[in-house]
């Protein structure tokens, strides 16, 4: 009779601790569809603006804001891009050329300085490092319009003005958000390789070139990726130190373009999608090193 008994508690015991995980994986998966349906709805709400503007860009202009709202074109327009691009007064090329090279010169420069300086803080040694790292991040809490006249008297001054100079030679002097980025992950990186490598006679710019900066790759990429994103879409410096349409970036351009053909909305938004396409194909490719790297400046930040 006990041999009995105890075996009808083992089983209840055994059927309770079933029931006690069939629950708690429906929880799990509860919790998962939640947090999928929740990203989902997130997702599209962030999409909608993009697609919007795709189906802007691909109606004709008389059915940009027909009433009910067409949610696909008909018909569609594909010749919309093409004429955006050959339109008359809008160098779309010219344009695009000048994008690239700013935010390309001014991403090289951003991740070549800041990379330096966040090796300096971190790495090296000298009187007035954690000083002079503090008064760098203190730099963030001041807005850039109170920098803004002072360093365009600067470039006026040394006769820069109407080039792209003043555009692009700050970003070869740092930016601070970067530098306490990058030192907080140069400071995550094992101090026995910086050793091993001076004991066999490296210099310190060999070690930072040659041994840190592979190591570092995500984060440099992150840093790439975020300064061409701004640099891109800048619209205020392009605006106040170039003086040339032929100078223009694309952000430039687009506003000069709306300027001169108000009510043509889709080729406006053909040319605005052209400009952003850049981007999304920046991004795709670069997409498993940028979140590889917002992950790694995570751990070692």
């Amino acid at each position: 009779m006990a041999q009995i008994a105890h075996g009808d508690v083992e089983r209840q015991s055994q059927g309770i601790a079933a029931r006690r995980a069939s629950s708690t994986n429906w929880q799990k998966l509860f919790g998962m569809i939640t947090r999928h349906a929740v990203l989902i709805l997130v997702s599209i709400l962030f999409m909608f603006p993009f697609y919007w503007m795709i189906i802007t860009a691909l109606k004709d202009n008389t059915r940009v804001f027909t009433y009910p709202i067409e949610w696909w074109p008909d018909p569609v327009r594909w010749e919309n891009f093409p004429t955006a691009i050959n339109y008359a007064g809008f160098p779309f090329f010219l344009y695009l050329r000048n994008s690239v090279f700013y935010s390309l010169s001014v991403s090289i420069g951003t991740i070549l300085s800041c990379a330096a300086v966040g090796y300096g803080f971190a790495r090296l040694r000298f009187p007035g490092r954690d000083l002079l790292f503090m008064v760098t991040v203190a730099t963030l809490m001041i807005p850039g319009i109170v920098t803004f006249i002072p360093t365009f008297i600067l470039f006026k001054n040394l006769g820069m003005l109407g080039t792209y100079a003043p555009l692009v030679l700050p970003a070869f002097f740092g930016n601070a958000f970067f530098i306490f980025m990058m030192r907080q992950f140069f400071q995550g990186m094992p101090a026995e390789l910086t050793d091993a490598a001076r004991v066999d006679g490296a210099s310190e710019f060999r070690i930072f070139w040659q041994i840190m900066l592979p190591l570092v790759r995500p984060a440099l990429l992150v840093m790439a990726v975020f300064t061409f994103l701004w640099t891109w879409h800048e619209f205020f410096g392009p605006l106040v130190y170039l003086s040339e349409q032929r100078q223009y970036p694309l952000s430039l351009g687009l506003f000069a373009f709306r300027a001169q053909r108000t009510t043509e909305w889709s080729l406006m938004m053909a040319a605005s999608t052209l400009a952003t396409l850049p981007l999304v194909v920046v991004f795709f490719f670069a997409q498993r090193y940028f979140l590889e790297g917002i992950r790694l400046t995570g751990i070692k930040g």
